[in-house]
């Protein structure tokens, strides 16, 4: 720990030193420095060579392309003969299929969806409150026919051996 700290305070100190010793024996850093960049950036090259590595990447680009288009009519060649589709990228298969908003799950109802799936509810007799004890009465005394009603009609459909 104690070297940590010494170092700390006499780096910067040993640091201006030996850029003090290497500017007088080089020449200095800075003229070391701007030729560096201009060899690395590519800032100080010839026009003629810039050119040059321009057109050398055009034919590179052209080259890749006729490759690209001849492995296509490869391909469709090989989708002809056999009858095969071609497979439509996800991209455009989510274009196509835009509608869901890129959502994961079902579509959001509308409030008018939800109003008519209410009313649909809602329509449903035998589990509504009744709103007087007559109701309530009626409905109770109901339900033993209709229990009897739906067994039997099981019983009919069924035969026991």
């Amino acid at each position: 720990m104690a070297a940590f700290i010494a170092k700390q305070m006499v780096g910067n100190q040993l640091k201006s030193v030996k850029d003090k010793l290497s500017g007088a024996i080089g020449g200095g850093d800075k003229e070391g420095e701007g030729e560096n960049k201009e060899d690395a950036g590519g800032g100080g090259e010839d026009p003629e060579v810039e050119e040059m590595r321009r057109e050398a990447e055009r034919k590179r680009k052209e080259k890749h392309e006729k490759a690209e288009a001849e492995r296509e009519e490869l391909r469709q060649s090989i989708r002809d003969k056999y009858g095969l589709k071609k497979k439509v990228p996800e991209e455009e298969n989510m274009m196509m299929n835009n509608d869901d908003g890129g959502r994961v799950g079902r579509k959001k109802k509308t409030p008018a969806e939800l109003a008519a799936e209410a009313n649909a509810d809602s329509d449903d007799d035998e589990f509504t409150m009744p709103k007087n004890m007559d109701e309530l009465k009626n409905k109770v005394q109901d339900i033993p026919q209709k229990l009897a009603q739906s067994v039997g009609e099981v019983t009919e459909k069924c035969s026991l051996q």
